[in-house]
Order: C-alpha cells, then sequence, then structure tokens
C-alpha cells in the first residue's frame, strides 16, 4: 500500500465530514487506507463516520489521549509506505495525494513533506513553512519583530517569509495539519513524542528526521484549506500555556542547558505578557460597550440634575447621594437588564437595546415604590433620565457601527447576500437548509458549475462569477461539493481573493455548511439548530435570570406572597432556585424526553400558561419547541404571567 490517511478528531464532527468527502476523493487515485483516531468525542463524529464512511477504519478511543498518542495508535496500525497525518478541519484537493506521493517517490533524501495551505477565504497561511524556533528565531517571533519584517532573512525565519509562496524549498519544520512522512523515516527517528499532548510534537519530529538525515520539503504544486483555529480557540489563555510549554518540552530535549534555560525564561515571561494582554483584550471587548452606556447615561444624569433643579426647584435642592448612590444603582439595573436581552451583542439590534432599558426602567421604578419615601428623590429626573437613555445609547451605538474596525455592525435590515454555486438538485437542498438555520440570509440566486447549462434557475455560470459578484453584490458564496470539485473549488477562491468575500462548502446529505472567515478566528457553520437550550450561551444567561429574579422576589416577597396560591412554598422556592437545585423554568414533562437536553427541574414550565391541564402529548412538544428554539425572554413570559402558582 502506498499511503496511510491519519486524522486524528475531536469534537469537529462537521468538519471531519467535509474532510473525509475530500480525503476519500483524493485517495481514489492511490493505492491507500483512512484511519480516523477519535479522542472521545461527544458530539456524534463517531456515528457519523460509521454511518456515512463504512471503509474508514476508526479507533474510538474512551478517553482524550491527545494529538501524539492518537497518530501514534494509527501509524503503528498503518500499512502505507507514507503516512499522512492529516487535521480533521481542511479540505484537500482531488489530485493531492497523487502529487506528494509521486514528488516523494522521486526524492529519496524526503523524510517529510508539506504543502501550501490557505485559509477560508483564500488567503496563504504562513506556518506552510517555518523554520526551526530557536531562542533567537522565537525572541523575534515573540516580541512582534518578525511580524513587522516578514521578509527579513533574520527576522522573518519563523514563517521563512522571504521565501516564494510558490516555490519548492527545503525547510526545517512541517506543519502538523498535513504532515507527510515516509514510513522508513519514521522507523529510524521514530514517531510521534508522547511527552507532547498538543503542539509542538510537529517541530519535535521534523528536527528529528534533520537530524536523522533526511529533509523536509515544503511542496506548493497542491493547495488544501485549512479552517485554522477550529480544533483549538487559539486565542484562549489555555491555548498560550500549552503551545509554550510545549516550546518547553521542545527546548530541554534539544538544545544545549545554558539554550534551554535562556529558552524557558523568555518562554514564560512570554506566557504571562501574552496572558496578560489576553485578559485585558478580553475585559475591554466585553466591558467597554457596558461602560460606554453607564457613563453616557451618568452624563445625561449629570446635565439634567442642575437644570431640573434651576427649572424646579432651586440650585442645591437634590442632595449628593442622587447622583453619588442612586443614580449609579440605576445605572447597574439598566446595563443588568439591557445585557439579559442581548443589548451587548456584537450586531446592534435597537429593538434588544429598547427591551433592555423599558424592563430596567420598569423595574426601577417598582423598587421606588417600594423603598423608604426619603430614598424617593424624584420621579420626573428618573424618567428624563431613561429618555435620555433611550435617545443617546441607539444614536452612539449607530455612530460606532460606522466606524471602520469597530467590530460591531447594524443588524436592522442587514443581511448577508449569497449565492450558491451548484446543481439543481443541491441549489435547492442547501437553499432550504439555508432557511432552516433560521439566520438573516438573503440567497440572492444559484450559479451553475456547468458552462453549458442555461437554465432559467441560475445567475449564470463559473465563468462569469467576477461579474455576478459584482453586479448583485455578493458577500459570501457557497459551494456544493457534491457539484464541485475541491481543487476547483480551490482554484476559484484563489482566483477570487481580491474580492474580500467569504466562502462556505456544503458536503453532500450534510446537516452542515462549513467556511471560516479569518485566520486567527474558529471555522463557522450554517447548521439546523436544533436544542439550542444546550448553548454555553444560553446556560448561562439562565442562570443569571434565575438569580437575578430571585433576589428580585425575595425583597418583593412580603408583598407578592399574600397572592400566591402555594404560599408555604414560596419562599422555598427562591432558595431552591438561588442554591442551583432548581431553575425558574424547566420542562413540562416530570419524566425527561432523553433527546432533549438536560436542565435542571422548574418551578414553572410552558405548560404554567395555560389554565387547564394538558395532555402528556401536548407536554412534549412543548419541551421540544422550548429546547430547541429557547431564548431568555421566553423564561420572563412564562414568570411574568404564572408567578402566581409559585
Amino acid at each position: 500500500m502506498k499511503l496511510s490517511i491519519v486524522i486524528v478528531n475531536y469534537n469537529v464532527k462537521y468538519f471531519l465530514e467535509q474532510c473525509l468527502h475530500a480525503a476519500q476523493k483524493a485517495a481514489s487515485k492511490v493505492s491507500s487506507e483512512i484511519i480516523v483516531v477519535d479522542n472521545d468525542s461527544v458530539d456524534g463524529s463517531c456515528q457519523m463516520v460509521e454511518e456515512k464512511f463504512p471503509d474508514v477504519l476508526l479507533i474510538s478511543n474512551k478517553e482524550n489521549l491527545g494529538f501524539s498518542k492518537a497518530n501514534n495508535q494509527a501509524i503503528r496500525l498503518s500499512k502505507g509506505e507514507y503516512i499522512l497525518l492529516l487535521n480533521p478541519d481542511t479540505v484537500v484537493e482531488e489530485d493531492s495525494f497523487l502529487k506528494i506521493v509521486s514528488f516523494m517517490d522521486k526524492t529519496p533524501d524526503a523524510g517529510g513533506l508539506g504543502v501550501k495551505m490557505i485559509d477560508g477565504k483564500g488567503r496563504f497561511l504562513p506556518e506552510s513553512k517555518r523554520g526551526l524556533p530557536t531562542p533567537e528565531v522565537a525572541f523575534w517571533k515573540m516580541f512582534g519583530f518578525s511580524r513587522l519584517f516578514p521578509r527579513s532573512r533574520r527576522f522573518g525565519r519563523y514563517h521563512l517569509g522571504y521565501l516564494d509562496n510558490n516555490q519548492i524549498h527545503e525547510v526545517e519544520v512541517l506543519a502538523g495539519a498535513f504532515m507527510l512522512l515516509r514510513h522508513e523515516t519514521l522507523n529510524k527517528v521514530g514517531i510521534l513524542d508522547e511527552d507532547y499532548f498538543m503542539y509542538g510534537e510537529d517541530i519535535d519530529l521534523s528536527y528529528r528526521i534533520t537530524q536523522g538525515g533526511f529533509k523536509n520539503y515544503y511542496f506548493p504544486e497542491t493547495t488544501i484549506i485549512h479552517y485554522k483555529g477550529e480544533s483549538t480557540k487559539k486565542g484562549s489563555i489555555n491555548y498560550v500555556k500549552v503551545f509554550y510549554n510545549a516550546m518547553i518540552i521542545f527546548a530541554k530535549k534539544h538544545f544545549s542547558k545554558g539554550n534551554a534555560r535562556r529558552y524557558t525564561l523568555l518562554i514564560y515571561l512570554a506566557i504571562y505578557l501574552l496572558a496578560l494582554l489576553n485578559i485585558c483584550e478580553r475585559f475591554l471587548k466585553t466591558a467597554l460597550l457596558p461602560i460606554l452606556d453607564a457613563l453616557l447615561i451618568y452624563l445625561g444624569f449629570a446635565i439634567l440634575l442642575p437644570n431640573w433643579e434651576a427649572y424646579k426647584f432651586e440650585p442645591g435642592y437634590y442632595p449628593p447621594e442622587y447622583l453619588h448612590v442612586a443614580v449609579p444603582i440605576y445605572l447597574l439595573i439598566w446595563i443588568g437588564s439591557i445585557w439579559m436581552n442581548g443589548g451587548y451583542r456584537k450586531n446592534i439590534e435597537f429593538l434588544r437595546i429598547f427591551k433592555g432599558l423599558f424592563w430596567g426602567t420598569l423595574s426601577i421604578l417598582v423598587f421606588y415604590s417600594l423603598v423608604n419615601e426619603s430614598l424617593r428623590f424624584s420621579r420626573a429626573l428618573l424618567l428624563l433620565g431613561s429618555a435620555w437613555a433611550f435617545a443617546v445609547l441607539p444614536a452612539y451605538r449607530f455612530l460606532l457601527s460606522k466606524i471602520p474596525k469597530s467590530g460591531l455592525e447594524l443588524a436592522i435590515g442587514k443581511q448577508k447576500r449569497i449565492a450558491i454555486v451548484a446543481a439543481e438538485a443541491e441549489s435547492k437542498r442547501i437553499a432550504e437548509l439555508i432557511v432552516s438555520s433560521g439566520l438573516k440570509i438573503d440567497t440572492i440566486g444559484f450559479v451553475s458549475p456547468d458552462e453549458a447549462v442555461n437554465h432559467q434557475l441560475y445567475l449564470g455560470n463559473l465563468n462569469q462569477l467576477h461579474e455576478i459578484i459584482r453586479i448583485n453584490k455578493i458577500d459570501e458564496l457557497i459551494f456544493s461539493s457534491e457539484d464541485i470539485p475541491s481543487q476547483e473549488i480551490i482554484r476559484i477562491m484563489l482566483d477570487l481573493n481580491d474580492l474580500n468575500i467569504d466562502y462556505k462548502i456544503a458536503p453532500p446529505e450534510s446537516l452542515s455548511i462549513i467556511g471560516s472567515n479569518s485566520i486567527s478566528t474558529a471555522g463557522d457553520l450554517y447548521v439546523v439548530h436544533i436544542n439550542s437550550i444546550a448553548r454555553e450561551n444560553n446556560k448561562k444567561n439562565k442562570r443569571a435570570f434565575d438569580i437575578i429574579l430571585s433576589v428580585f422576589l425575595f425583597i418583593l416577597s412580603p408583598v407578592l406572597i399574600g397572592f400566591t396560591s402555594n404560599k408555604s412554598s414560596f419562599i422555598g422556592s427562591i432558595f431552591e432556585v438561588m442554591s442551583g437545585r432548581k431553575s425558574w423554568v424547566g420542562y413540562c414533562s416530570a419524566n425527561q424526553n432523553q433527546l432533549l437536553p438536560t436542565i435542571k427541574k422548574g418551578i414553572l414550565s410552558p405548560a404554567s400558561l395555560f389554565s387547564e391541564n394538558i395532555t402528556d402529548k401536548k407536554k412534549d412538544e412543548l419541551d421540544i419547541v422550548y429546547a430547541k428554539d429557547y431564548q431568555l425572554m421566553n423564561d420572563f413570559e412564562i414568570v411574568f404571567k404564572s408567578w402566581r402558582k409559585i
């Protein structure tokens, strides 16, 4: 056998599915086998491989063994003269395997080979070719010199930026995303070092290959798509620690003691600096809008207060505590309410901001009516401040959205304009999938993959893509991998690179459409969403809602308890929710449907909205709808309309 393709998967089912579709086409041209090693995924990856790719050898681990151990499992079983370590978030061309095997056959000194990689937007990935991260090279990389001077032979050695991206070169380090290895070489230098859990193992093996008398080559005569960042979230502090700790293992193993010590100190310095920058960046991204909101609303009160005093009373009528204590409390309630209503999402939706301000104002007025009369400063000022907030918050968000690179976009009336490149059957299937995803997407039309087809269904064919994109102002192309070869998709992406549009690929018979908009972000999906209550942000929002509502009900309990139907359990329910044993809203059925995500038992449920008893079948239907299309406002509505039943 000529080639063994090894793919290690961990919870990226949709990417693995697309990867295998492309790999099988490429493998048909070479005597080969495909081995998938799954590291205890919980997203149904193994079931998908068994059902859709029965010819693939699947190794299903019961724990996450890490990248090195999982690859070694397959390498030990492999039968090929060459072994390809391939990431699941990649797409290869139909002749990729044929070309790389042919090159290795003609180049006996080659121990390993890497190829040209592009991201989901067709941009070249610099890690396609790399130099050895010696202390000096690592220093220039960590402190930004390699980014400032990418083509310098001194500063740009990490990514070898001075070498032509389109020429074959001898390189020091191969990328683990696509790493072709000669079996004979592995027998001599050894397989992957299992001291590396993830990251660093490709550098280590590349170095051992060169030390063993073989050469590593960068081979750009075939190109692959690498949805860089999908298998791991590369902006996280944990990634920084794991990656640089792998570099420390490498230094201690291969450098002299003095160099290893200096390298380790440099690495630790980089870890702490990058961690600090990461924390600051995340805080600013999360807190910037709420802080701006608070400052602008506070500024409004600071302007309104003296003018209202001069108009209605006299200067100094309100005590200093009004601006120093009362207004900050108002701000906390407003900011919290806007956050709960989704007003701090990247896509600006004015309705969410208005909802947050409305419910915040309503909550403040309720508190205002319950506190001691000496603390009721001015209802009129409160309403004027609310009016100010309603006017200024949307206005400045609108202005921010007009600033390039602010990261904010107006969601009102904004729909992504897409065109689908597919044959008739797949065009209709993909269009239906997009509708089912529930996203705001405007399907402008279809592009025929066949130049000869001139059907009224289509805007045009592949040769007219430039004009189709320009005239119809297309933001994104979706390709059908059933109808268009991967090689052709990659060629089109490279040809259209100057247009700055996005791309996605729809595998056949799949519920996903896969793409990636950035080298530094995870690949994004259009998926038919089910069980959305299981999403992490929904879980967090639901728990925050439970806590805030519990505090609110506890404060108002002396008044509310007289109106409830179960007076004895009212306070008990509050403490059960506060402790996390229950939630304010749960499923209707006592015996939870096993197909639905597990959530805490609820004090109330969607069935609480009905005055009469409903059937078990109806309860199951309500539970499915509640889980599939979960929104925080659903919980609020159920509690607001059914609080007497608590």
